[in-house]
């Protein structure tokens, strides 16, 4: 994929990227609800950044039980934005925390109705990011939900 960077407002392609999937969650009885502050531009390509969120998006999806509730926030400090996915899932083992972002240990795990998936998202979306200059990462507890981060520099 080719990188083309674009000077964009990041809370609109959130906005964007939730409202696709609104359906896919209400199907399952889940809340998304946005944190979002407008005006906060970037620097990014959008199709990349757009796949970045719909994948953290459907798979806080996939792994949240019906009623639960995903929050999608984004706040700027100093010179980066971060983007937080915060799910109320069945989250992630310890072990299986590293095996996420790795090309070399691929990892999947069924849905909360079994959902299928490739466990490519989550390297696509690393590969994407750091491409922007960015990191990303989860904290997660079994039982409790997960929450993905990703840095991205803001302007």
């Amino acid at each position: 994929m080719e990188f083309n960077p674009e000077l964009m407002e990041f809370g609109k392609l959130i906005n964007d990227a939730a409202e696709l999937l609104i359906d896919s969650a209400h199907r399952k009885s889940i809340s998304l609800n946005l944190k979002t502050p407008q005006n906060i531009h970037v620097l990014a390509d959008k199709d990349m950044m757009s796949t970045v969120l719909r994948n953290l998006i459907t798979n806080a999806i996939k792994f949240t039980k019906k009623g639960g509730e995903i929050v999608i926030a984004a706040e700027k400090k100093q010179n980066e934005l971060i983007v937080t996915v915060k799910d109320t899932g069945i989250g992630i083992r310890k072990d299986d925390i590293d095996k996420l972002f790795r090309i070399d240990e691929t990892y999947s795990t069924a849905g909360t109705q079994n959902e299928k998936g490739t466990g490519l998202g989550l390297i696509l979306c690393k590969e994407f990011v750091e491409k922007h200059g960015g990191k990303i990462w989860v904290e997660s507890e079994v039982g409790q939900g997960s929450t993905f981060y990703f840095t991205i520099p803001s302007v």
